[in-house]
C-alpha cells in the first residue's frame, strides 16, 4: 500500500477569530468582586483571556468587555464557562491564558460583538 501523504485541518472552530487586546472585568458567580484581566482574542462563540488567577475549567464567570465602535464606549457582559487553561509566564498579561465559551448573552449584546468583529475584519 502507497502511504497517503496530505493536509488535514483540525480546526473545529464555528466562528473566526479576531486579534483584540482589551480591557475585561470579571466576577466569579458567587462573588461581587470584581477583578481585572486581558481579552486577547474575540469570537462569536468564546473569547481568549488572561487573567491574574487560577480559575478551574467549568467555572462560570460573568464577564464586561470594555470596547470603543465609532465614537462610542460599548459594555458587553456575558456570562462564560472555562473550557481550557493554560499557564502563562510573560510579565503584565496575566499569569494564566484561559479559553472561555459564552453560557448566556444579551440579543442587544451579542449584537453589539457581531458588529464590532465584522468592524475588525474590514
Amino acid at each position: 500500500m502507497k502511504p497517503r501523504v496530505g493536509i488535514v485541518n483540525l480546526e473545529r472552530r464555528k466562528h473566526p477569530r479576531f486579534g483584540v487586546d482589551l480591557p475585561i472585568e470579571y466576577y466569579q458567580t458567587d462573588s461581587s468582586i470584581s477583578h481585572t484581566g486581558r481579552l486577547m482574542n474575540a469570537s462569536e462563540g468564546g473569547l481568549l483571556v488572561y487573567l491574574p488567577e487560577q480559575i478551574k475549567i467549568g467555572q462560570h464567570l460573568k464577564m464586561k468587555l470594555f470596547f470603543s465602535f465609532g465614537s462610542d464606549l460599548n459594555v458587553i457582559e456575558i456570562l462564560t464557562e472555562v473550557a481550557w487553561e493554560d499557564i502563562h509566564l510573560e510579565n503584565g498579561w496575566g499569569d494564566y491564558r484561559f479559553g472561555v465559551r459564552f453560557i448566556d448573552i444579551s440579543p442587544d449584546d451579542v449584537n453589539k460583538l457581531k458588529n464590532f468583529l465584522r468592524s475588525l475584519s474590514e
